[in-house]
């Protein structure tokens, strides 16, 4: 059984950022992915915020650039998924779905989280034509249009204010009556004029023809139905972290995120977590890219530490 320096469970920012790095302290590293490269990341029409692109970037470009760098350096990726981790003595064990074990002297999980979503008919298909899941990242696309905010909690109420300050209207939908989100919050979107708020109500389909056109609705309490003609859905409804892998191994949280230190070590020495499966406050690209860097030389740093220069 080979034996790797590193191993990176996650091929999105943090998970190639990681890479990146972990081949500049010539290390032996493989990243292992599931899917394609780029996670959540590579679906973004157009990234905005991420430093050095003054009109933005799409995602998919972006992820590109990242794959090609970590190509110049020579990072071996599999694409596989991975079913279980386990500790082996001084080392750390991985098994991929094919049986595969591969030992490595530390572990850099970025598996990232999944937006949950609405489960409703047209949400999959116009996922990046008018479907959204990230304010920050999309919100001035919708600059003077209507759009619909789904969901109750800080985020959707956060994203709702945020997305105010663009959209002609903003129409927040949450299938409660009483909002989970701060108090403070609901006192200051109640007080916007282009903001209206439907409670009781479920999202139950989403419809357009290339572009999101309308939202059907339903009152959970009345059972009407009603059709809201809108630009562009907002789903702000929780994610879910890829932690399944890790959670007999590592502290997370209540939701499922990996807790951490500052130098992205879990409380299991030798596996880091980085990334949007990581307890944190923002959850951005350019703060994954910044996990990854930061958990790749902290892990060479513990490389040295417990198994010296070989």
């Amino acid at each position: 059984m080979s034996i790797k320096d590193i191993i990176i469970v996650g091929g999105g920012p943090a998970g190639l950022t990681a890479g990146l790095y972990a081949r500049r302290y010539n290390l032996d590293t493989l990243l292992i992915e599931a899917m394609l490269l780029g996670g959540q990341a590579a679906i973004a029409h157009n990234v905005e915020n991420y430093p050095g692109y003054s009109k933005g970037v799409s995602g998919q470009y972006l992820i590109d650039q990242m794959e090609e760098q970590c190509a110049n350096f020579d990072l071996e990726i599999l694409h596989e998924p991975v079913k279980a981790i386990f500790p082996n003595g001084r080392y750390f064990e991985v098994l991929t779905e094919s049986d595969t074990k591969i030992a490595t002297k530390a572990l850099i999980y970025a598996a990232g989280a999944t937006y949950r979503q609405l489960q409703v008919k047209g949400e999959n298909e116009l996922i990046g034509h008018g479907v959204s899941y990230c304010a920050t990242c999309d919100g001035a696309f919708f600059k003077g249009k209507n759009i619909i905010v789904v969901g109750g909690g800080n985020t959707a109420i956060c994203d709702a204010l945020y997305l105010a300050n663009l959209a002609n209207k903003v129409t927040v939908v949450h299938r409660r009556e009483q909002f989970r989100a701060a108090p403070v919050l609901m006192d200051r979107i109640r007080l916007l004029d282009n903001v209206e708020i439907i409670t009781d109500t479920v999202v139950t389909e989403i419809v357009g023809s290339g572009n999101v056109e309308a939202v059907k609705v339903k009152n959970k309490k009345t059972g009407s139905e009603s059709e809201i003609n809108v630009d562009g859905v907002f789903v702000a409804i929780g994610q879910v972290p890829n932690s399944d892998c890790l959670r007999d191994l590592v502290e997370i949280d209540a939701a499922g995120y990996i807790k951490t230190d500052e130098d992205m070590m879990t409380s299991c020495p030798g596996i880091f977590a980085a990334g949007d499966v990581r307890q944190k406050t923002l959850r951005q690209i350019v703060t994954a890219a910044s996990d990854g860097a930061i958990a790749a030389h902290c892990a060479n740093e513990w490389i040295i530490s417990n198994f010296g220069q070989d």
